[in-house]
């Protein structure tokens, strides 16, 4: 069992961006993901980009800590947007029908300006 998890979070602007420097994203780590969600994810924070590039593996783990981020941010009538996530990941996403409430984006930039936009 992994102890702990390789991220990085920042904030820049109102928007928080959760970097996931792991290459797999399954029940070794999602429960470490979703206690750092919980925590940093508080009231100031109602925009989560989550970088997903170095995910080369996701499971429905990984899928249940993304929605916890999700309901979390909702409950604030906040939003999270999913970026460069890799074609596996990204199928994942799309076939299990998230990519409705996790919209996908290409680039964290190309998320940060959606946000700006809206």
């Amino acid at each position: 069992m992994n102890e702990s998890v390789n991220f990085e979070f920042s904030i820049n602007n109102g928007i928080a961006i959760f970097k996931l420097n792991e290459s797999r994203f399954d029940a070794a780590i999602a429960g470490l993901v979703k206690a750092e969600f919980t925590i940093s994810l508080s009231e100031e924070v109602n925009k989560l980009i989550v970088d997903m590039s170095q995910v080369e593996y996701c499971d429905s783990s990984g899928l249940s800590a993304l929605l916890l981020a999700f309901r979390i941010l909702q409950a604030e009538e906040g939003k999270i947007k999913i970026a460069s996530p890799q074609k596996s990941v990204k199928t994942l996403i799309e076939i299990s029908q998230l990519d409705k409430i996790l919209p996908i984006y290409n680039s964290v930039e190309e998320a940060i300006k959606e946000f700006n936009n809206n």
